[in-house]
Formats: C-alpha cells, structure tokens, sequence
C-alpha cells in the first residue's frame, strides 16, 4: 500500500493543545497536515498554537467544550466554512479517574460518560458528512481499559468500553461507505508536563493505583513513537491498534477464560497501602489519558 500523503489534508484534534493529542497533531503537521485544534483552555491553546507554528505546522485554533452540542456545532460550521471537507477527526479529548466502582456516584459516572463517551459522538456525528465524500478517518483514542477493566479506576473503564463499542458500530455501518475508524488503545503513555487537569480520585485506593495505568506493571510508552505507529495504522485503515501489543492476549482471554483473565489483572495490579489524602476535585474538562 502506497504511503499517504498527509500534505494539506485537514486534520481536526479534540484536545489537540496539550498530552497525546498535541504529539499527534504535530506528527500529522509534520507531513504537511493542516490542523484544526480544539481545546478549551483559550490560554493554553494559544500558546500552543504559536509553539506549532515555530515549527513549521499550519494550525488552526478553535476554543470549545465537546460536552456542549452548541460548541461541537460551532466547530464543525467554522470547518466546513474555511475548508468544506475533513480528512481525519481525531477524537483524542478525555479524562481519566481513580475510585472505588461502589463508590463512584451516578453523577460522577455521568460527567465522564458525558466528556469521554458522548464526545467522542458528538464530534463523530458531526464530522461524518465532511469525512464520508473523502473516505476520511476517524480516530479514537481509547485505552487498554477500553478491552480489560482494572480495579479502583472508577467511572473510567466503563466510558472507554462504550467508546471502542461506538467504534465497532462505525465501522459495521460506515466502512463499507468509505469510512475508516481507528481505535487506538494504548498503554500508560509518557508525559513530560503533570497533567492539564489532576487525576480526579473518588476514595481511598491503594497508592500505586494512582500511578499512570493505575499500577499495571507496563512501561510507559513513548507519545511520539505512538503518534507515528497511529498514522501508519491509519495509512493501512487498521481497525485497530493496541499498545503493547501482548495485550491482546489478555484481551482474548478475558472472553474465554474470565476468571483466569481476572487473575492476571489481579497479579498485574499491585498497592495495598491506602492513598494518603484525596487529590483535588475538578470539573469536566478534556484532558488526554
């Protein structure tokens, strides 16, 4: 298969200023992408813009809350209106948590569902008719906990389940359009700055469960080596994409063999001392994972 060309191709990133979704944005800039990056600080997306800009990437800054219809409409207008076409979405914004499942309230479980699943759908939805007549891309960024859940990561693995669901359901009903839909499913990633927004804790959990991947014993993966394996994966409309790889063997498992599956989250997640005090509460806002 012939390597895309990514020159001028429009490429719109939620949460595109800051984490994974600013690495992507300036990998697909990089090969000559036009980007569109959505956030909702204003500050922090204006400096990061300016930061792309110095190297080289066209972007295009748009402040918004994917969690308001309203936003995500005014997003997709502005870009039909400047471009008249998408080529790639990727629906990176989101936001983990910490907590105990019987813990973790209705509401809290609403406010995530409502950041990281409806908008994901949102954005979809909205993009679709723009992507379709260029048999463009759609790419969401899940998490190993969108196959496997894991202990004391609250709302968390629910939302991420919903999202590689929504991605299937993409797939079966708009493939044979022309659609492409990656989900990418990765590991604890690297970060070199603390998070946008702190890791929202529920309960007392064990410490090492507020450790990047809540404490499974894997090695943080590189954001800019990740970016890269995404556009590939995207070049070959690869369903998906899961890092590490081995994963997939628990994954499997997990449908075969539960309880044997569960074992092995067990063994993979370690901590029995409990968190010393509860980190700050905060409000929805798209943050990566």
């Amino acid at each position: 298969m012939a390597k895309t060309d990514w020159r001028d191709k429009i490429v719109l990133v939620t949460g595109g200023s800051s984490g994974l979704g600013r690495v992507i944005a300036e990998e697909f800039g990089a090969r000559g992408a036009v980007i569109v990056s959505v956030g909702l600080e204003a500050t922090l997306l204006e400096q990061s813009t300016e930061e792309m800009k110095r190297q080289g990437v066209t972007v295009v800054p748009i402040c918004a809350d994917i969690t308001n219809q309203a936003d995500v409409a005014r997003v997709f207008d502005e870009v039909r209106e400047r471009f008249g076409h998408l080529d790639v979405l990727v629906n990176n914004a989101g936001r983990t948590h910490r907590g105990k499942i019987m813990e973790t309230t209705p509401d809290e479980f609403q406010s995530l569902f409502d950041l990281n699943v409806l908008g994901t759908i949102r954005c979809s939805q909205a993009a679709v008719p723009l992507l379709l007549p260029r048999r463009g891309h759609i790419i969401n960024i899940g998490s190993l906990a969108a196959k496997s859940a894991s202990r004391w990561t609250g709302a968390y693995p629910v939302t991420k389940f919903a999202v590689a669901a929504f991605s299937q359901q993409l797939r079966l009903e708009l493939g044979p359009e022309g659609l492409h839909v990656l989900l990418v499913c990765p590991g604890p990633v690297k970060r070199s700055n603390e998070r946008l927004y702190k890791l929202k804790q529920t309960s007392d959990i064990p410490e090492a469960a507020l450790l990047p991947g809540a404490g499974v014993q894997l090695s943080k993966i590189d954001p800019h080596k990740l970016a890269k394996r995404i556009l590939v994966a995207c070049e070959k409309r690869q369903p998906e994409l899961v890092v590490p790889g081995k994963a997939r063997i628990l994954f499997a498992l997990a449908q075969l063999w539960p309880a044997l599956a569960d074992w092995i989250v067990i063994r993979k997640t370690g901590g029995t001392r409990p968190a010393s005090s509860s980190l700050p509460d905060q409000n929805h806002h798209p943050d990566n994972h």
